[in-house]
């Protein structure tokens, strides 16, 4: 019984390192987390402005281009080698009406880790391409043999949904965590020392505040070294910072804004993720 609770604990924590490393929310309870109710906003807390709006956002060449491939290796306790992520830039394309970045997250967890949590996990966020918000999150979960798929179909609340799926209503500019996470590669922190964004995981929505610490901050992974901007990241639900729970995430001074290196505090284990090959 505290093998599977134990287990059930590892599972959350890969899984909550991978759904941050794709934009900040995390999910680090060992129990199952409640469904959408597809039939109401998830919240009606105010939020506070996008720092960065929809304009600048607009004209803003982004950083990374289709066929980008990062891999990482996610270490949580006594495991080095926990988990291995990959996100990857799959395409743009047409998603009923709308033009998208196809963005794609999947991890495995390792031997000799995945003997007491298995864990292959993969998650699809088309993003629109001018505005980055979130039109549609796919949840593909395969954890301790229990299979869940869930595809959520976002319409910002006076938007008319389009497609089959049923819409999950959202205020304007809400990211999905994997969308929001290449957004913060989009944001120039020369100029823009603090991001806030609203975040939609599937069940909850959070503020997310991300804030500049170190404009130059040198880092070394497995990867190499890089010269890197230092952010870090806090969420809020209800106005209410989430306790115990803060990020720090090293994006590289290169042209692709590459994230080398995340660190996670999380209630129930620290969990760093650090990229493996150097990108091309």
């Amino acid at each position: 019984m505290k093998s599977d609770y134990r287990a059930a604990v590892a599972s959350r924590l890969i899984t909550a390192a991978v759904i941050f490393i794709g934009g900040c929310v995390l999910a680090v309870v060992p129990t199952a987390r409640p469904r959408a109710n597809t039939q109401q906003t998830p919240s009606s807390t105010p939020r506070k402005a996008v720092t960065v709006s929809k304009i600048t956002i607009a004209e803003m060449a982004m950083p990374f281009r289709a066929g980008e491939i990062l891999n990482y290796r996610v270490e949580w306790a006594i495991f080095p080698n926990a988990a291995a992520l990959q996100m990857s830039v799959v395409e743009r394309r047409n998603l009923f009406g709308w033009q998208t970045w196809h963005f794609r997250a999947s991890a495995h967890s390792e031997a000799p880790a995945r003997t007491l949590f298995e864990v292959d996990d993969q998650f699809d966020s088309y993003t629109d391409s001018t505005t980055l918000e979130s039109h549609q999150y796919e949840m593909y979960l395969s954890e301790m043999g229990s299979k869940e798929n869930d595809v959520l179909h976002l319409v910002t609340i006076g938007q008319s949904s389009r497609g089959s799926v049923a819409p999950v209503i959202v205020q304007p500019g809400t990211r999905d965590p994997l969308g929001g996470f290449y957004a913060l590669r989009g944001v120039d922190w020369e100029r823009t020392p603090e991001f806030d964004v609203p975040l939609y995981d599937g069940s909850d929505l959070y503020e997310v505040r991300a804030r500049q610490e170190a404009a130059s901050d040198p880092v070394t992974v497995d990867a190499g070294s890089f010269q890197a901007t230092k952010i870090s990241i806090h969420l809020f639900e209800h106005g209410r910072e989430l306790r115990h729970t803060s990020f720090l995430v090293w994006i590289a001074h290169n042209a692709a804004r590459t994230p080398v290196l995340v660190l996670a505090q999380m209630p129930l284990g620290n969990v760093r993720v650090e990229l493996t090959t150097a990108p091309k």
